[in-house]
């Protein structure tokens, strides 16, 4: 069995922020499929389903972004998945690619991701198959450049305030891009997949 877990915070007031990017997607696949993540297992929510041609476990982490791992490493017991393995995916918002984006990578630095470092720590290696979603806003801060040049508004304080209603529709585009990432990579292979879709963000 395949094990497919997105990223997040639990709870209302964080659903729609930027750092729930991997939670949302993960929502988008269980609805494509048809489940509902309900059960409680390993310390997240979970649901069984079918995709594109594979049984496959969608997992929601219940702790907090932080503690994302200790719920992976525990599924991945659960399972019997050796690691590092493809048959994990996990799926997180990444603030240095911009909105509207997506990344497949194989293994790399959590570059300061909170809970990716986490999944890192609880499974010994960062030989885990990611799949990172642009959440990162461009602005021109004219005051600041003189030339117009675009900078990254980010941090904390942006990763965890609800989105603006046009940026929700740009996510909601990619999330059905990651779906079929996701997709690609079980049924296609890595290597295919990541041809399709780290495309678009070639150089970020």
């Amino acid at each position: 069995m395949k094990l497919i877990v997105g990223l997040g915070n639990p709870g209302i007031e964080y659903q729609f922020t930027p750092h729930n990017a991997g939670f949302l997607a993960l929502d988008r696949i269980a609805q494509y499929c048809g489940v509902t993540l309900a059960n409680r297992r390993s310390r997240a929510l979970t649901a069984k389903a079918r995709l594109a041609g594979h049984e496959v476990l969608l997992a929601k982490p219940e702790t907090y972004m932080n503690l994302s791992g200790l719920s992976v490493a525990a599924l991945v017991r659960e399972l019997e998945i050796a690691v590092p393995s493809h048959d994990v995916i996990v799926i997180y918002d990444e603030l240095d690619l911009p909105l509207g984006t997506l990344r497949i990578r194989e293994r790399g630095s959590e570059n300061g991701h909170n809970g990716a470092i986490s999944v890192s720590g609880a499974l010994g290696t960062q030989e885990w198959l990611r799949i990172r979603i642009g959440v990162g806003r461009q602005i021109k801060d004219v005051a600041a450049l003189a030339d117009g040049t675009e900078v990254k508004a980010g941090g904390t304080e942006y990763l965890l305030s609800p989105m603006r209603k046009a940026e929700l529709a740009v996510l909601d585009e990619v999330l059905d891009r990651v779906r079929g990432a996701v997709e690609a990579v079980l049924s296609q292979g890595l290597s295919a997949a990541m041809n399709e879709f780290n495309r678009t963000v070639d150089g970020c």
